[in-house]
């Protein structure tokens, strides 16, 4: 016969023999069914905050007889759970009384049986309860009930380390969440550098130094790939919250169903699967920046609870009732016509005035050609070091050329892919960008300097002459020597010379 102190000492040794309660629970329910007649076990506890039945470790011989991980209860039923004295061993079933017919579906308990082990800890409150299951009504006897009332304090202990874990993994997977977030935010902030502050985005950064300081809404309009995000990184490095987080938020990737709780964060059972409380971005931008790019996405409910943010700086949690106040600069950027969205009721105008404090428009690369020089040579760079390239290849004669009549409909973030196309056809040698298509008449037509004119009507040498001015303009009359007029055009400085003093070009000191 089995002496008690063997079962105390062997479950004892099995249900504190691992970190894990899964792994634990799992090695004593192998023992426990040597000695009882049952088809499986768990541990559950009464979660107060979700009103419901959570289980933490199940096991069992087959799943299917058990019921559902979590078990959410009405109000009333939950009251007469929570109100529930038990605190001995005890044998059930679904006809022992009205609480336990009611349980009985939730639980799928029909024509099953169950010894229960209350689990009080130190606070006094019944928190939970191990749960072994026979098939057959009477399959628990008076010896099975004092084994088990024996093992009470090893298992109580080992419900109060689990859920003392549950905490603990909770917080570190939000530190790992944070530091996630925030490396990836270095990551970009390291790789982002304003190229153009002196040249086609001087007016803009003369707005980013005038409203940086300021706690102000901006919200960012440029096309796609025109450096948004890099400006956006301006403003917050510029501004009284630089020292706090700066995070950013593509509106446009997030699932519509997932676009609450990734904001405005959630409280735990909020919905299913929603096992831990979540902080949202707001939450994790508190004392800093939230960058809301593509703002235009937004779903209606989304716009309706970022408006709140905006009139009364505080958010709610999906599924909560308690407001979160939060101490934040929110910067908005889209690349559609928001006014035109109000007015198809597609955008909350409300919304729109709130946004529309101060707007910064990012010019589109054609439109501000001098920058392309520079940014060529930095993305030569950026991606040298990125593929591995250690000698840095040059460009061609005649690509600068090439690169600065093409119209770019992908702004500068096409400027970069092709770049990293051409390093990677080209290695070892010159950078041709044979690539980029012919400037067909109508791009020509869309230059600044062949504006008011008709491609048609313009002779050649007219053409070749705004050209080489448009060239000039943009490296500030320098011909000779690395970015110089004669480089880009891809001749050498002499028949450069020559051909300027024939179409009247002035340059050097007389120009």
């Amino acid at each position: 016969m089995l002496r008690m102190d063997d079962f105390f000492r062997e479950t004892t040794l099995r249900i504190c023999g691992s970190l894990q309660i899964t792994t634990a629970i799992a090695s004593v329910f192998e023992y426990f069914k040597l000695h009882f007649p049952i088809i499986g076990m768990s541990l559950s506890i009464r979660d107060d905050e979700l009103g419901a039945i959570r289980r933490i470790a199940l096991a069992t011989d087959n799943q299917k007889e058990f019921p559902e991980e979590i078990i959410p209860l009405s109000k009333a039923l939950w009251e007469q759970v929570q109100a529930m004295i038990m605190s001995e061993p005890h044998v059930i079933t679904s006809e022992d009384n009205e609480l336990f017919r009611k349980l009985a579906s939730f639980f799928k308990m029909k024509d099953k049986t169950e010894l229960i082990l209350p689990l009080w800890l130190e606070d006094d409150k019944l928190r939970g309860a191990l749960s072994l299951r026979a098939h057959q009504e009477g399959s628990f006897t008076k010896r099975h009930i004092q084994l088990l009332a024996s093992i009470t304090h090893p298992v109580t202990i080992a419900l109060a380390n689990a859920i003392a874990h549950d905490k603990i993994k909770r917080y570190s997977d939000l530190l790992i969440e944070d530091n996630r977030l925030l490396s990836k935010e270095l990551s970009a902030i390291g790789g982002n550098k304003l190229i153009g502050c002196e040249g086609g985005l001087s007016n803009v950064m003369q707005m980013v130094n005038q409203v940086a300081p300021l706690n102000n809404t901006v919200l960012i309009f440029g096309e796609t790939g025109t450096g948004k995000e890099v400006i956006a990184n301006a403003i917050h490095y510029s501004s009284s919250y630089r020292e706090g987080p700066f995070i950013k938020v593509n509106c446009g990737a997030i699932p519509e169903h997932l676009i609450d709780s990734e904001l405005f964060g959630h409280e735990k059972g909020a919905f299913t699967g929603a096992f831990t409380e979540k902080r949202g971005r707001f939450e994790r931008a508190n004392r800093g920046t939230i960058f809301l790019d593509e703002i235009g996405e937004l779903p209606p409910q989304a716009q309706i609870r970022l408006l709140r943010v905006l009139q009364n700086k505080e958010i709610e949690r999906v599924g909560g009732h308690k407001t979160v106040p939060v101490d934040i600069r929110v910067i908005a950027a889209t690349h559609r016509n928001l006014e035109s969205m109000v007015l198809e009721n597609r955008f909350r105008e409300d919304l729109w005035f709130r946004l529309n404090v101060f707007p910064l428009i990012i010019p589109p690369l054609r439109q501000r050609r001098e920058d392309i020089p520079a940014l060529a040579l930095h993305f030569i760079s950026k991606k040298s070091r990125e593929i591995g390239i250690k000698n840095l290849p040059t460009i061609a004669p005649g690509a600068l050329d090439r690169m600065m009549r093409y119209n770019w409909p992908g702004n500068v973030r096409e400027l970069e892919n092709l770049v990293e196309r051409e390093l990677i056809l080209h290695r070892n040698g010159l950078l041709t960008f044979d690539f980029l298509p012919p400037v067909s008449v109508s791009s020509m037509e869309s230059t600044d300097f062949m504006e008011g004119s008709s491609p048609e009507t313009l002779r050649l040498d007219t053409i070749v002459a705004a050209h080489i001015n448009h060239v000039l303009q943009v490296t500030k009359g320098k011909i000779n020597g690395p970015g110089g007029a004669a480089e880009l055009l891809g001749v050498h400085p002499n028949t450069l010379r020559a051909r300027m003093n024939r179409l009247g070009i002035r340059y050097g000191r007389i120009r």
